[in-house]
C-alpha cells in the first residue's frame, strides 16, 4: 500500500530532514562549514566527483546543509529536483542566462519586481536577447506575443508590489504551444499557497530570503523543476559561483519549519487589514487578491489556496502623505524586505523599485503614493490600531 503524500505543513517540518546520516545522531541538520570533502583513495573520490556515488567534493558545488534545504523546497513545490543560490536575484539571473541565448526572445509582464525588470531592460539587450513586457492584466496580449516567437515566458504571481495575479495555467499552455519554457517567481505566494509546477510551469523560483526563511536573517534563492532543467541550472551556478552558504541554508531550514503556521496567520491577517483599509477615506486603492473587488480575484481563488501576507495600498497625498505616515507606525519595520515575522512597510521608491526612476515606476503603473505592506504575525487588532494611528496624520 502506497503511503499518502504528506500535507504541506508536515513537509515544511520534515522535508529534507530524513535519509541523511547525522553527526552524533543529531535530530537537527548540522551546519557543515567545510569547504572541501576528503576521500581515502582516488577511486572513491572519482566515483563521487563523476556522480556515480552520492557525496560532496567542494561546497561551491554541493554541501550537506545546503542539500537539505534544496530537498525541503523541492518537496514543498512537488518538484523532481531543486537547486539553491546565494540570493533570489541570483536564481532569477541564472534562469535567464541558462536558458536564453543571443537572438532569443523573452515575454514577460510589466509588474514584476524592479530588479527583474532591470535584467529585462538593461542586461538582456546587451546580450542580444529581446525582452517584451506586456500589460499584466491583459492575458490575450501576452498570448498574442507568442506568435512573434518566444523562448521563455517569465511570470510573477502575485506581483511585487502591485499584487496582481497572473493566470499561470492559461498562459503556460499557450507558451508551451509556442515551444517556450515557463518560469514563475512564487516568492509572494510561497508553496503553502500556490504550486506553479502543478499549474503547468516548468520552473518555479523563490527569493528564500523572504517567506521561506521568515526571520530576515538569511539570504538565499531557489529554483525547482524537472531533473533535466535543474541539472542545467545547477551547472550554471557551479561555474558562476553564486552558491548558498551553509549557515544561510541552516537558517532557512530552521525558518521553513514554521512556514505553514506563519503563512496561515499572515493570510488571515492580510485579508482582515485589506478589508479595513478599504473603509478608510484617506486610502485611494487597496491591492490584495483576497478582496472580491480585486480584478484577478477569480483567478486567485482558482489557483491559490490562500491569498498571502502581502498587500499594497495608495493614499491621498502621494509621497508627501507617506512621509507623514511612516514615522507614526510602531509595529512595522521601515525597511526594504518582506515576508518575515515582523510587519515590514515601505514605498516602492525605496524597496521593490529603488533601482528604477520615477518615470519607470509610473510606466509600470506604480504610483508614488503606494505603500507595500508585508503583514507579520503580530495580533491583527494591534496592526489595525497601528495603521489607524498612522493614517490619522493625513485624515
Amino acid at each position: 500500500m502506497t503511503a499518502p503524500l504528506p500535507k504541506q505543513s508536515t513537509i515544511a517540518v520534515w522535508g529534507g530532514e530524513t535519509g541523511h546520516e547525522r553527526y552524533e545522531r543529531a535530530t537537527q541538520v548540522p551546519v557543515v562549514h567545510s569547504v572541501s570533502f576528503g576521500y581515502a583513495d582516488l577511486d572513491s573520490w572519482q566515483a563521487v566527483a563523476l556522480g556515480r556515488e552520492p557525496g560532496h567534493i567542494y561546497s561551491r558545488n554541493s554541501n550537506p546543509t545546503v542539500r537539505a534545504f534544496e530537498e525541503k523546497i523541492r518537496d514543498l513545490e512537488r518538484a523532481q529536483a531543486a537547486t539553491s543560490f546565494s540570493s533570489g536575484m541570483a536564481a532569477i539571473s541564472a534562469t535567464l542566462f541558462t536558458f536564453l541565448r543571443p537572438g532569443d526572445r523573452l515575454v514577460s509582464i510589466k509588474d514584476s519586481y524592479g530588479g527583474t525588470n532591470k535584467l529585462f531592460g538593461e542586461f538582456l539587450p546587451s546580450f542580444g536577447i529581446e525582452a517584451t513586457l506586456c500589460d499584466t492584466s491583459d492575458f490575450a496580449q501576452v498570448e498574442a506575443e507568442f506568435e512573434r516567437g518566444c523562448r521563455l515566458l517569465y511570470l510573477e504571481s502575485p506581483t511585487n508590489p502591485t499584487v496582481k495575479v497572473v493566470d499561470i495555467e492559461r498562459l503556460g499552455k499557450a507558451a508551451h504551444a509556442a515551444g517556450a519554457l515557463v518560469a514563475v517567481d512564487n516568492t509572494f505566494a510561497t508553496p503553502i499557497n500556490q504550486n506553479p509546477l502543478q499549474l503547468g510551469a516548468d520552473l518555479v523560483l523563490h527569493s528564500a530570503t523572504k517567506y521561506l526563511g521568515g526571520h530576515a536573517d538569511a539570504l538565499g534563492g531557489a529554483a525547482c523543476g524537472s531533473q533535466t532543467l535543474i541539472d542545467k541550472l545547477q551547472h550554471f551556478r557551479e561555474i558562476n559561483g553564486a552558491a548558498l552558504s551553509p549557515m544561510d541554508a541552516y537558517s532557512l531550514l530552521r525558518g521553513m519549519k514554521t512556514l505553514a503556521l506563519r503563512i496561515e496567520r499572515q493570510n488571515q491577517s492580510a485579508l482582515t487589514i485589506a478589508r479595513w483599509l478599504q473603509a478608510q477615506r484617506c486610502v485611494e486603492q487597496v491591492n490584495y487578491p483576497g478582496l472580491e473587488t480585486h480584478p484577478h480575484h477569480a483567478v486567485a481563488r482558482r489557483q491559490m489556496r490562500g491569498f498571502g501576507g502581502m498587500l499594497s495600498f495608495s493614499v491621498r497625498g502621494g509621497l508627501e502623505a507617506i512621509r507623514l505616515i511612516l514615522p507614526r507606525l510602531r509595529y512595522a519595520h521601515r525597511a526594504a524586505n518582506l515576508g518575515c515575522v515582523e510587519t515590514v512597510v515601505g514605498p516602492p521608491s525605496v524597496t521593490s523599485h529603488v533601482e528604477c526612476s520615477a518615470e519607470e515606476r509610473a510606466a509600470a503603473g506604480i504610483p508614488e503614493g503606494l505603500l507595500r505592506y508585508s503583514t507579520g504575525i503580530e495580533d491583527v487588532s494591534d496592526l489595525i490600531a497601528d495603521l489607524q494611528h498612522a493614517l490619522s496624520a493625513i485624515s
